[in-house]
């Protein structure tokens, strides 16, 4: 029996597992017989991604089968000499990718991608997020590989193509600048050589949610970037722009609908801080 085509991808990034200010769930064990219970704050973010996925995803794909997009960065490995990890056994680490993952992977019924992030976290060849997806049941590549650095998926009749990176500014104001360059690369390359124009490009890495319409011949040609699952780290301070803005977390849908395709966002925007009020005592001379 010839199977219907999947019409729902659900697509997440960068949770960094393994980060105090990365997803992980309410109590993990590590490996050497200690526990980790997660903050206040990742107690937030844990709650909105039950939300995501037991609320708001079969709201979007109406109850249908959908398959998972994990665009990369899952765990936090060991970089730029941080200090902030629950734990720098990337053992540890993994196990929490695994208790985080696979819930999805039975809700998805094991369709489920992944593409590897940016190698301070995934590897230098993307090694210890194909240890995850191995282990999670990943769909394979024509290597046999359950992870990949790059990924085109057909949903319907749309063609997505999947990269963990894209450029990143220290302005707001340019936000969607390296989308619109990226999407008009792809579109002169793809012509360049009689090759079909990707009708969504999904990017991720920077943990801030954008997309571009770009009208074409079929509609819309469309590239978004995802949001994250990781809270405001100690190098989100030394980034212009980045020092001022707040964590977006949440996930994205592409579908193809009863006559084309679209996307939706569900994106959360986190809290700032409590503001400290200073006193200050007035001498009068």
């Amino acid at each position: 029996m010839q199977k219907e085509p999947i019409k729902n991808l659900i697509c997440i990034s960068d949770t960094h597992c393994g980060c105090q200010l990365g997803l992980c769930p309410p109590k993990i064990m590590l490996r050497h017989g200690g526990y980790y219970h997660h903050s206040d704050l990742q107690a937030v973010v844990w709650e909105k991604w039950l939300e995501f996925w037991n609320v708001w995803v079969p709201k979007v794909t109406r109850g249908e089968p959908y398959a998972v997009l994990l665009n990369g960065d899952i765990v936090d490995g060991r970089h730029h000499n941080a200090t902030h990890q629950v734990s720098q056994d990337k053992a540890d680490q993994e196990e929490i990718a695994v208790a985080v993952l696979s819930p999805v992977v039975e809700k998805c019924e094991g369709r489920i991608y992944y593409v590897s992030g940016t190698p301070v976290h995934a590897g230098e060849a993307g090694e210890d997020e194909e240890r995850i997806a191995a282990r999670i049941g990943c769909v394979k590549d024509s290597n046999g590989k359950h992870s990949r650095y790059e990924a085109y998926l057909k949903v319907g009749n749309c063609l997505v193509h999947a990269s963990h990176h894209i450029g990143v500014t220290g302005s707001m104001a340019y936000e969607t600048t390296a989308l619109t360059k990226e999407f008009n690369e792809f579109c002169s390359e793809s012509a360049r050589w009689g090759r079909q124009i990707p009708d969504v490009v999904v990017r991720s890495h920077r943990h801030r949610h954008a997309e571009v319409r770009i009208p074409t011949k079929n509609g819309y040609g469309t590239i978004f970037v995802t949001s994250a699952w990781q809270l405001k780290t100690p190098f989100l301070f030394r980034i212009p722009g980045g020092r001022v803005t707040t964590p977006m977390i949440g996930g994205s849908i592409i579908r193809q609908g009863d006559e084309e395709f679209y996307t939706r966002h569900r994106t959360w925007e986190t809290d700032r801080v409590a503001t400290d009020i200073l006193e200050t005592e007035v001498v009068n001379e």
